[in-house]
């Protein structure tokens, strides 16, 4: 559908305020809100992702994006909450105790929403104790760490001790990101997956997903 093409591509421009007018039409136009949804919106979001990761395009042109992308869901929510439409997975994501870093987390959380999921965004500095209370407040499929400092890393392993002593572990799946985190750290101290950049975590996030959900 042309209009649907239209959205996403304007949204790849990082055009919110087209995006919300052509979003807008396509209601009027009588077509479904997950079908703007999923083929204007998420597909747009697709394509500025795999141009992120391959180095195409930078975090401006991502940013931009995820502006027009919310733009165009703040009118589909209420329309998808009326279709009983349900986000594909629920994501609690957090900065760590100790590091005030929130760039990387920030574009992990609105790659990941640009695949359909829902993220609540605790922010920086994020204690083990906020972040048990947010799994036992909002039951989440996977619990994302990042950490931009080396002196930091270590609160993941906090964290995910203190997951096994509430008895929360094996509930929700653990995911870390961040410049000094590795594939071997992620390992040493049992999380479930590393990606190195944004685009790779929103794709990490939904094969972690669907996994749980086989």
């Amino acid at each position: 559908m042309a209009i649907l093409e239209d959205i996403s591509a304007l949204l790849q421009k990082g055009k919110a305020k087209e995006v919300k007018e052509l979003v807008q039409q396509a209601i009027d136009q009588g077509i479904g809100a997950r079908a703007i949804l999923e083929q204007g919106l998420l597909d747009g979001m697709d394509v500025i992702g795999g141009k992120f990761k391959r180095n195409e395009v930078f975090v401006p042109e991502v940013l931009m994006a995820a502006r027009a992308m919310n733009a165009g869901t703040a009118l589909l929510k209420p329309l998808l909450a009326t279709a009983g439409v349900e986000a594909t997975g629920k994501v609690v994501i957090g900065t760590v105790k100790g590091d005030l870093h929130d760039i990387g987390k920030n574009l992990v959380r609105m790659m990941m929403e640009g695949k359909g999921l829902e993220v609540i965004d605790l922010g920086v500095d994020v204690s083990a104790e906020k972040f048990i209370a947010a799994v036992h407040e909002h039951h989440p499929d996977i619990v994302a760490l990042s950490a931009l400092l080396t002196t930091t890393m270590s609160e993941m392993k906090v964290i995910i001790d203190a997951l096994n002593n509430a008895g929360l572990r094996d509930k929700v799946n653990v995911m870390i990101g961040g410049a000094p985190v590795s594939e071997g750290f992620c390992t040493s101290i049992g999380a479930d997956a590393y990606t190195a950049d944004a685009a790779s975590a929103s794709d990490g996030a939904i094969a972690l997903i669907k996994r749980k959900a086989a």
